[in-house]
């Protein structure tokens, strides 16, 4: 102990104020560091932790979009033998010659049948997308020297349920490779995105390829051209034509996913239990999509109030809009990507709730284009950050009132 003593004896001198240490560390902190703790202290792990990690939190969304993979598959089958039976040519295409050589009918009552005719459309569509989404994945995970993100699962999953199972494969390839790298990978990859990668590629898709991912048809398995018996029109589409339209379809049909559209889109009950996946695990945040309803419900009244004798979409109500299109898509899957969105609570009702209002003004005002709800979040995934700064410096200058009170 004497040894010891006359050791910390002859370095003490280096550690008093005005020391030799003094101006590489600041001596009285080191002291109070060493020597003392402070009132109250952190008895468990001051940490948040959970189990939920990238890879967990990736593929709870793959699970919750199971429901509208299996629709993409039933609905275009579906959709694609009624026409046949209401007299259209199927398209003469690989599929068809496939299904021929099955020797199978153009049974749209039997859900095998319509699942199986559908996947022929859907499957060749989603490989792709992995394989070339992957392939540019890869590319630059070898460049930048980093790992391969379980985030582009998830956008090889959305991609194809937003698109119309007539739509060229080479096309395909085209969008998500525009995607991957101009929505994500030229930002610094995952998390450093401010759109969302899956519309990125569904809007440079729309705008460069018009014909092959909107019209009254191109989302059928068949050729309509010539039936007058039956139509091919979206009911957006028909919506925006003439308000009658709409009198010729059940609500609960679209609701249940009946009705024309996009490969995924079609099902307002398939996202809703998608959605119920997501608030449970925590991973989609409640406060987005109910903030897309509330602004989705204001802007329909407001329309609805105000009327219109030229525009017929000033008359179709909320509940109608909720269930057409790609809105539930849109509102569980889209709006709520973790990355693009706003990050703050009262942010995401905000981000919801502009979203909500967008597509409708898109839908109504827009004649020339009445879906609106892709256009409507890729917009306000650019003002996300700046609804999240307000939100953080309102929450600052409350804590400095307090403070000063």
């Amino acid at each position: 102990m004497k040894l010891l003593r006359d050791r910390l004896d002859r370095i003490a001198p280096y550690f008093e104020k005005g020391g030799a240490l003094e101006k590489l560390y600041p001596v009285w902190e080191l002291q109070d560091t060493l020597l003392y703790t402070t009132g109250d202290v952190t008895r468990t792990g001051s940490h948040v932790r959970d189990g939920t990690d990238m890879k967990r939190l990736m593929i709870t969304v793959v699970f919750a979009l199971i429901p509208c993979m299996l629709m993409a598959s039933w609905n275009t089958g579906f959709e694609g033998m009624r026409a046949i039976a209401y007299g259209a040519a199927p398209l003469d295409t690989w599929q068809t010659a496939a299904w021929n050589a099955l020797g199978l009918s153009f049974d749209f009552k039997s859900t095998f049948h319509c699942i199986l005719f559908g996947a022929l459309y859907w499957v060749p569509v989603f490989a792709v997308v992995m394989i070339a989404g992957g392939i540019c994945e890869v590319i630059f995970a070898v460049i930048r020297g980093h790992e391969i993100s379980e985030g582009f699962v998830v956008t090889g999953a959305l991609l194809p349920l937003t698109l119309p199972p007539t739509i060229p494969l080479w096309m395909v390839v085209l969008g998500i490779a525009f995607g991957i790298v101009i929505g994500k990978e030229i930002f610094g990859g995952v998390g450093m995105n401010f759109l969302n990668p899956a519309l990125t590629a569904r809007a440079f898709l729309f705008f460069a390829y018009p014909a092959a991912l909107s019209g009254d048809a191109v989302w059928m398995a068949a050729n309509l051209q010539g039936v007058d018996t039956y139509s091919g029109a979206t009911l957006l589409s028909q919506a925006a034509a003439t308000k009658g339209a709409l009198a010729g379809f059940d609500w609960w049909d679209a609701f249940w996913g009946w009705v024309p559209g996009s490969m995924g889109e079609t099902s307002a009950f398939a996202c809703l239990l998608g959605a119920g996946l997501l608030i449970l695990t925590g991973v989609g945040s409640y406060r987005t999509m109910f903030g897309v309803l509330l602004g989705t419900i204001f802007m329909a009244i407001i329309f609805n109030i105000t009327g219109s004798d030229t525009n017929p979409m000033f008359s179709v109500p909320w509940y109608w809009h909720v269930v057409l299109g790609g809105w539930a898509f849109g509102a569980v899957f889209m709006a709520t990507d973790p990355v693009s969105s706003a990050f703050t609570a009262r942010g995401k009702w905000a981000y919801g709730f502009m979203i909500g209002v967008l597509v409708i003004l898109v839908r109504v005002v827009n004649p020339a284009y009445p879906e609106g709800m892709m256009l409507a979040i890729l917009f306000m995934n650019m003002f996300a950050p700046l609804l999240d700064h307000f939100v953080v410096q309102a929450n600052i200058r409350r804590r400095l009132e307090r403070s000063a009170a």
